[in-house]
């Protein structure tokens, strides 16, 4: 390929990014997209973390979600098939299911996204603008997503909380890093997918008050 469109996705990603980041590069390149040049693309690291039978079966659900075409069509015993991209719907790999249809995104990646172009709010502002009918969101779940954004110094404290009055925060728009949400893990770090990095790590202290 003469070009090569390089992901800005990093870390712990999902196999399906693997995948779609290689079927737009091959699109960029004017390449042929089978199961061959995909694992080409993806390169041989890749290749060993996502195996083969996840590749069909991404490869399927896009099809049925119109994402990509089959355009040999004729599925001769042996035949190997070509696919084309159909709708390039950005870096994110499309969440798509066996039927075609994509699940309504986590509520954190809706507060990530929303957080974004709202402004300052609050807690239960964020709660409130997230939410949709199928995955709402709690006000709880943005106030801890909200605390450890502010850890990770995502956010600024626009009114710091007091008693009877909601803190209300802003995105700091350098620290927009990505399309993916930052995730809070069990041991309460903060990571970015987005740059493949751990922002924030609660100190957690002994009994006898040591880190």
């Amino acid at each position: 390929m003469s070009k090569k469109k390089p992901s800005t996705m990093a870390g712990d990603v999902p196999p399906r990014q693997y995948i779609w980041d290689a079927i737009r590069q091959l699109n960029d390149a004017d390449a042929p997209i089978t199961m061959a040049s995909i694992q080409t693309a993806m390169g041989l690291e890749c290749v060993r973390r996502v195996k083969q039978h996840r590749i069909v079966d991404y490869l399927r659900n896009l099809a049925a979600g119109g994402y990509i075409e089959r355009t040999n069509v004729s599925k001769r015993p042996g035949e190997r098939a070509v696919y084309t991209l159909l709708r390039d719907v950005g870096i994110e790999a499309p969440r798509v299911r066996r039927d075609g249809t994509c699940p309504p995104p986590p509520g954190r990646e809706q507060m990530w996204r929303t957080l974004k172009i709202i402004g300052d709010f609050t807690g239960a502002e964020l709660a409130d603008a997230a939410s949709t009918v199928h995955q709402p969101v709690a006000k709880t779940t943005a106030d801890e997503y909200i605390t450890m954004l502010v850890r990770a110094d995502y956010l600024s404290v626009v009114t710091p909380a007091s008693p009877g009055v909601p803190g209300r925060y802003r995105l700091v728009p350098s620290r927009w890093t990505g399309p993916m949400a930052p995730q809070i893990r069990r041991t309460k770090e903060m990571y970015d997918p987005n740059t493949g990095t751990v922002i924030y790590s609660r100190v957690i202290k002994t009994e006898g008050g040591e880190p």
